[in-house]
C-alpha cells in the first residue's frame, strides 16, 4: 500500500528535514574553530603572526602561569584580528606592563576587555604571549596570558644580516625589536664591526659596552660579511635578546 501525504504534511515533513541538518552542520561550525597559544607579532595592520606552541598550566605563589614546549612541524598562522575579542592581564587596556596588578582567571589568561586598537598597540612593542581562538584565517578572541619563566637560549656563530630586523646565526632566524641590548667592544657604539682596540672587552672577549637595538642595525649594515658574536634569544618567539661582539677566538 501506497501511502499519499497532503501538502501541509509535506512542508512539515520537509521543514523537519531542514532543521535536522541545521542542527547536524551547526556543531561542524563550532568545531571549525582552533587554539593556539604563543607569542604574537604584528603582521600588517590588523593582522597577527603566531607559530603555536604547547602550553600546560601551572602555578607559583597563587600566581597562574603556562610552561611552553615547542610543537616539532608547527607552522606559523596569520590571522586578522580587526573584530577579535581582546582581553589583558593588566588593569587597564594601555599599560605596558602590569605595575603589580594583575588581571587573570583562574586559567592564567586575561580579563581586562580591551580592543583590536588596544591589541595593535601592544603588538607595537614587541611579540606578546597569547591565546588565540581563530578559523584558519582570522582571530576571535585574543587573551594574554604569562609565561612560566623568562625563555632563552644562546648561540654563539657569526652573524648574517637578513634585512633590516632579522638576521640568521647557525640557520636560525631571528627578528630584533627596541628590546635588543647590542654588548661591543669597541671605544664608542657607533664604531664599525670590531673597529679599534677592544677597550670594552672582558675577559672572554665579550663586548660589555651597552648599546641600543638601533646601533646594532646601523652597524651590521656597514658589514658585508658574516661576523661573530653571541646571542641570546626566546626560543618560543624567536625575538633576539642580547648580541655580545666577541674579540679574538673567545
Amino acid at each position: 500500500m501506497t501511502a499519499h501525504y497532503g501538502e501541509p504534511t509535506m512542508r512539515l515533513f520537509f521543514s523537519a528535514c531542514l532543521a535536522a541538518l541545521f542542527l547536524v552542520a551547526a556543531p561542524a561550525q563550532a568545531t571549525g574553530r582552533q587554539t593556539a597559544y604563543g607569542y604574537a607579532w604584528a603582521d600588517g595592520a590588523g593582522r597577527l603572526r603566531i607559530t603555536p606552541v604547547s602550553a600546560s598550566l601551572t602555578e607559583r605563589d597563587g600566581i597562574p602561569f603556562h610552561s611552553l614546549e615547542a610543537i616539532p612541524g608547527a607552522r606559523e598562522l596569520k590571522l586578522a584580528y580587526g573584530g577579535a575579542d581582546f582581553r589583558r592581564l593588566t588593569a587597564e587596556c594601555d599599560l605596558k606592563e602590569t605595575e603589580g596588578r594583575l588581571a587573570v582567571d583562574r586559567k592564567g589568561l586575561g580579563k581586562t576587555r580591551c580592543t583590536p586598537k588596544d591589541l595593535a598597540r601592544r603588538l607595537a612593542f614587541g611579540p606578546a604571549p597569547v591565546r588565540v581562538v581563530h578559523d584558519g584565517t582570522k582571530a576571535v578572541q585574543v587573551r594574554e596570558f604569562l609565561p612560566a619563566k623568562y625563555y632563552t637560549r644562546t648561540l654563539r656563530g657569526t652573524i648574517r644580516r637578513v634585512d633590516g630586523d632579522t638576521i640568521a646565526v647557525k640557520g636560525v632566524e631571528l627578528t630584533h625589536t627596541w628590546r635588543l641590548t647590542f654588548n661591543r667592544v669597541t671605544a664608542t657604539c657607533g664604531a664599525g664591526w670590531l673597529t679599534g682596540k677592544p677597550v670594552n672587552a672582558d675577559d672572554d672577549g665579550l663586548g660589555t659596552k651597552g648599546c641600543t637595538s638601533e646601533d646594532f642595525a646601523r652597524v651590521l649594515r656597514q658589514v658585508e660579511h658574516p661576523v661573530l658574536a653571541v646571542v641570546t634569544y626566546n626560543p618560543f618567539s624567536r625575538e633576539l635578546l642580547s648580541v655580545w661582539e666577541v674579540f679574538g677566538d673567545a
